[in-house]
Parts: C-alpha cells; sequence; structure tokens
C-alpha cells in the first residue's frame, strides 16, 4: 500500500478527501466592529466586491474544492443572508447527496441559544452526523480568500493530525487583540493556541510576524463528537473552538498549523479579515486597481452568487459639466452614472449616480440613488440610501460626524436612517 503522503499528492485523493468531508460554516456574527453596517444583517451577508456576499467566497471555496455537502449556521439578523443562500445556492442537486442547507438556531441542545462557535457545532451535531462525513471542515463564514480545501485536508491525513488549524501570517502588531495566535515547532505543530493576545508569540526567525488563525478547521469526526460533547458539559468553558476547544486539546491531541500559502511558490495568499469598517473599505478599494492580490477575474476560481437579472452599466451625457464617467472604478449591472463622474470606486448594482455629481474612492452599496450637485469622497453609501441633492460628504470631518459614522481613519459611513430628516 502507497504512503499516506504519495497518495495525498495526486488531485485524484484530494477529490476523494474532499468528497467525504462536510463543511459547517458559522455564519452567525453580528460583527459588531462593522458599526451601522451590521445594524440591519449579519456580516457574511454584507456586500463585497461589486456584485458578491461576503459568504460567496467560502461557498465558493467549498464548491470549488469538490465539497458538495454544506450547512450554514446562523442566527444574528440572518433574514437578508438566508434569502441570498436561497435564491443563489440552490443548484446543487439533493438526489446526489449536495446541498447548501441553512440552518437557523433552534435551541436543538436546552433552552438557549448558541453560547458560542463550538456550541453552534454541537446543538447541530445530530444533523451532522446524520450524513455520516470522514471529515467535518469548519469555516468561519466572513472573510474573504480564495482557497482549495483539497491540500489542507490531505495536509491533515498526511500529517496523522487529530485537529489541523488553517492559519495565515501577519504583522504582530495586527495580530495583537484582533486575532486568535499560533504557537508552533519548525514542523507545524502546534504547541499554544491564545485568543486575542495583547503580545502575541513571534513565528520563528521572523520576530514581526505572528501566525493568526483562519477560523478554519479540519476535524476528523468522531473526535469532534467527543470534544464537543466534553465542552457541552464543561460549565466553566466559554463553549468556543479558539478559546476553548483547540487550546484545550493541544497538549494530549495532535493539532497542526496548515500554512496558506501558494501550493507552487509558497507565497502567502490572500485573505482579509474585513471586520472593521476601515478592512471592509480598504479590501473593497483594492479591486479597482489595475492588478489586485485578489483576482476575482479567475476563471479556474469563479466565486459564485445570487444576481438579479440587470442591464449594463450606463454612462450618459456629454454636455459641459454633465459628463458620464467612471476611471479606474468598477461598476455593476444596472448601474447609471448620468452626467457625474466616478473615480477609483466601487459601484453596485443599480446605483444611479446624477448631474455634475462627483464620487471619488468610494463604496456604494446596491440600490443607492446620489441626487445632482453632490460630491462623495472616502465613503462607504449604504444600501438604498437616497443622497439628497448638493449633499457634501468626506469634506467636513466635524461636520461628518455630526451626521454620520466616522471611522478613525476618517472613513464616513452612510446609512439610510442617518439622511432622514430628523422629526418635526
Amino acid at each position: 500500500m502507497p504512503k499516506p503522503a504519495a497518495r495525498a499528492s495526486s488531485g485524484r485523493y484530494v477529490s476523494r478527501l474532499t468528497g467525504g468531508a462536510l463543511a459547517v460554516i458559522m455564519a452567525g456574527g453580528r460583527g459588531e466592529r462593522l458599526g451601522p453596517l451590521t445594524a440591519k444583517r449579519c456580516k457574511p451577508a454584507a456586500p463585497f466586491g461589486g456584485k458578491f456576499r461576503i459568504i460567496d467566497f467560502v461557498l465558493s471555496n467549498c464548491v470549488n474544492s469538490g465539497i458538495r455537502q454544506v450547512m450554514v449556521l446562523t442566527q444574528y439578523k440572518a433574514q437578508s443572508l438566508i434569502q441570498h443562500v436561497q435564491r443563489g445556492w440552490g443548484y446543487l442537486r439533493g438526489e446526489f447527496g449536495e446541498f447548501v442547507d441553512v440552518i437557523p438556531a433552534q435551541q436543538q441542545r436546552g433552552e438557549h441559544w448558541y453560547l458560542g462557535t463550538a456550541d453552534s457545532v454541537y446543538q447541530n451535531l445530530e444533523a451532522i452526523l446524520g450524513h455520516h462525513p470522514k471529515y467535518v471542515l469548519v469555516l468561519a463564514g466572513d472573510h474573504i480568500y480564495k482557497m482549495d480545501y483539497g491540500p489542507m485536508i490531505a495536509y491533515h491525513v498526511e500529517k496523522g493530525a487529530d485537529i489541523t488549524v488553517g492559519v495565515v501570517e501577519v504583522p504582530r502588531s495586527e495580530a495583537a487583540k484582533a486575532f486568535g495566535v499560533l504557537t508552533v515547532t519548525d514542523w507545524h505543530r502546534v504547541t499554544k493556541f491564545t485568543e486575542k493576545p495583547a503580545d502575541p508569540d513571534a513565528v520563528p526567525g521572523r520576530p514581526d510576524s505572528a501566525l493568526a488563525s483562519m477560523g478554519i478547521y479540519v476535524f476528523n469526526t468522531r473526535l469532534l463528537e467527543q470534544l464537543l460533547a466534553a465542552d457541552a458539559a464543561n460549565p466553566v468553558s466559554q463553549h468556543d473552538f479558539g478559546r476553548n476547544i483547540i487550546p484545550d486539546a493541544i497538549e494530549r491531541l495532535q493539532v497542526f498549523a496548515y500554512p496558506f500559502q501558494d501550493v507552487k511558490t509558497r507565497a502567502q495568499s490572500y485573505w482579509r479579515d474585513v471586520g472593521t469598517i476601515d478592512a471592509y473599505y480598504e479590501a473593497n478599494l483594492e479591486l479597482v486597481h489595475v492588478a489586485p492580490e485578489l483576482n476575482i477575474y479567475d476563471e479556474d476560481w469563479p466565486i459564485w452568487t445570487y444576481q438579479s437579472q440587470q442591464p449594463p452599466a450606463k454612462f450618459v451625457l456629454d454636455d459641459g459639466e454633465r459628463v458620464g464617467t467612471a476611471v479606474n472604478s468598477m461598476v455593476a449591472g444596472g448601474a447609471i452614472v448620468s452626467g457625474a463622474q466616478v473615480r477609483e470606486s466601487l459601484l453596485f448594482t443599480n446605483v444611479r449616480v446624477n448631474e455634475r455629481s462627483s464620487v471619488y474612492r468610494s463604496i456604494i452599496l446596491p440600490g443607492v440613488t446620489i441626487g445632482r450637485d453632490c460630491h462623495v469622497r472616502g465613503a462607504i453609501i449604504d444600501e438604498a440610501c437616497e443622497v439628497p441633492d448638493g449633499t457634501r460628504i468626506g469634506f467636513d470631518a466635524a461636520l461628518d460626524r455630526e451626521r454620520f459614522f466616522v471611522t478613525d481613519r476618517g472613513v464616513v459611513l452612510v446609512t439610510a436612517g442617518m439622511l432622514r430628516p430628523p422629526p418635526a
């Protein structure tokens, strides 16, 4: 019999591994650091990249990797997420055992809602075991990246691991109080896992870098069942993978870190935690660059989504000050730029920008109408906003703070409620 490493190196073997895996996507997060952007939606449902939702990236990773059994666990303000997944991800064939199931919190075990990430999986353990997967891939539903999960599961098998954690290398200054940080040996055996430490351990030989957890875990199914049952019986546990399950397993089980790198070049692959308004703004604006690090035009790894049938984007008027143009920008279907100028910006579907207005380095979410003689700079305009004629956003920080939400870096977030006139 060939050694596991030799077998795992073949695409066919990896395909069988992913075919025997079930993915559980945790999509119930509030996204509190996104402030007003998640006031009416959970973080995975937030729009991204002109036509997508954040959750489309992890779902596309699953489908493109050959994982066709997917559970999406929801809890917080999930209606728009449920609607999106039902409309856009219902094409898998149930008769072949393929599905993307959206599972709301149902108090399956006890009279409480999800107490943590581990508890969310524990409460749905019966449904998971009913599909008899060999491996369970636990995924966060709120990060932006493209990843083939097949090599990670193959790595899990090659190492003889009990648990494998996906990791990315980040500056230590960014890891502090922001990520779960792993300490590893030279062969990637995990010796320590600390959730959001103030002083993160450095990567061996690279004192300015730390290994951050991607919120991706591979478990052997039976072991996962045992770990979750023990955690549920622990009255002092926070019932969280990063705070409890992984740290408690390190001393007695084989826990390995899987570096998220290009399989051929070993270069760090693209991964973004868009957990703050500034990070969300920057990750979206990166896409308008000439050659962005995240290639959403990759035909070999498409990002699937639901999209309504929209006409092409339109740019109209060429009359003096009224010239419809967009430069170094991305403009989605159904958008109309009428006698206005758009530069270094991202316009989602059904956006209208009217005469003599300008939009600069801004993110305009679906269904927004920007009136005449408006000037928008360094802003995120939330869905369905109607910006009145003559409005200026991003030019007077003090005035913006009175009306809107302004981040420490000066990004202005505008929601529909902020634009309504105060009651008389």
